[in-house]
């Protein structure tokens, strides 16, 4: 083990990961499974069309505990925080002052508080944030004794529902306490790879059992953070630190979704968050940049940094995310472009190795949805 490699923090399953032969690499600061011995492709494929089990434990989970736990988020967020139901889960995104975004995050409520999932890149900032801003008027309790699994693939649901029939009865973006075979767990229905699937908060020292009893399942088997990366791409979700950051705001992002009309001007609860003054004044005017996805026609993946120009040659924007969408089996990516070539079917090109690759402004996902709404 190198030097490096000794420095890298390790989630509860990294013994497991090894042990099914997994290709290990540095990831927002853990040793983490980039794929095991089938490949990227063969696990793209198999999560598409079976269910894959991911290990998400580096992702950061707090409770937020108190009467006053929804409104203070709320000064943190632009959406509706008060309002969401005991059991449902919502989208949310952390801003700075001048609207850019710090973080994206899920919050559900539970009996016991607002569950909170920040990314691990951000962890540690998202926490010391909470605690500066909320401290005062709820308890913010990190939670790093529980490990976090997602089980994703339209034959999730039949491999779970073996543990807990009751999962089941679950719809996207809901969730609930469950006994696993016995071990207990926060369950939602939800996830990062545009399919039906579930994430699942267990306790570190029963993560490994879990995970077992899980991969003994014959729908399912275990998937790494690259097959993870081009699933959530054909899915047109963002990723922190790359589609998403403290440059763009959640209108450039096409994140205005996320923001509920409560929390818009003229709402009941409107602004309040930070950068509520820049994000507001966007969603009356508009950016001057967008986030789109691009499909291209010839079979050269497009990467991040790739600069997008014009029939003209003039530059108009740039890749955050691409790949050769193993599903739609074509290059798929996300950019920021300009107002004027934001609209769906506006032929740009891509600069790859100095040549022109034809691109075309497409709507997100590239592959169909395939969640769970009941």
């Amino acid at each position: 083990m190198s030097a490096d490699t000794a420095a890298l923090l390790k989630t509860p399953l990294h013994a497991l990961h090894v042990e099914l032969g997994a290709k290990m690499v540095p990831f927002a600061g853990y040793d983490m499974p980039v794929q095991y011995p089938t490949g990227v492709m063969t696990e793209h494929r198999h999560t598409r069309t079976a269910a894959g089990l991911f290990d998400v434990s580096h992702m950061g989970q707090v409770l937020l505990v108190g009467d006053d736990a929804a409104a203070a988020l709320e000064t943190l967020v632009p959406v509706d925080i008060i309002g969401l139901e005991l059991f449902k889960q919502r989208y949310a995104l952390f801003t700075d002052e001048n609207g850019g975004i710090l973080d994206d995050l899920m919050v559900a409520r539970r009996t016991d508080g607002l569950f909170v999932v920040v990314n691990a890149g951000c962890r540690d900032q998202d926490i010391a944030h909470m605690q500066k801003h909320l401290g005062g008027r709820c308890e913010v309790r990190p939670l790093p004794d529980q490990a976090l699994l997602a089980l994703q693939g339209p034959q999730a649901v039949t491999a779970l529902s073996r543990l807990n029939a009751d999962v089941a009865r679950l719809v996207f973006m809901t969730g609930g306490f469950f006994e696993l075979d016995g071990i207990p767990t926060f369950v939602t229905r939800s996830g990062y790879t545009g399919e039906d699937g579930y994430e699942i908060s267990v306790a570190a020292d029963r993560s490994v059992e879990l995970a077992r009893k899980l991969l003994a399942q014959p729908e399912v088997k275990p998937i790494g953070l690259g097959a993870r990366d081009s699933l959530r791409l054909e899915a047109g979700l963002c990723l922190y630190g790359h589609d998403i950051d403290t440059t763009t705001t959640p209108v450039e992002a096409s994140l205005t979704w996320a923001i509920q009309k409560v929390r818009r001007a003229g709402g009941e609860r409107a602004g309040g968050y930070p950068g509520a003054a820049v994000v507001d004044r966007q969603l009356a005017e508009g950016a001057a940049r967008k986030r789109v996805g691009l499909v291209g026609s010839e079979r050269m993946p497009v990467r991040e940094g790739a600069k997008l120009v014009n029939e003209a040659g003039e530059e108009v924007g740039v890749v955050t995310s691409g790949t050769l969408g193993p599903t739609v089996n074509k290059p798929v990516a996300l950019a920021y472009v300009t107002k004027a070539h934001a609209a769906l079917g506006t032929q740009l090109f891509a600069l790859v190795r100095d040549k022109r690759t034809p691109m075309t402004v497409s709507s997100t996902p590239f592959t169909p949805n395939g969640y769970f709404r009941g």
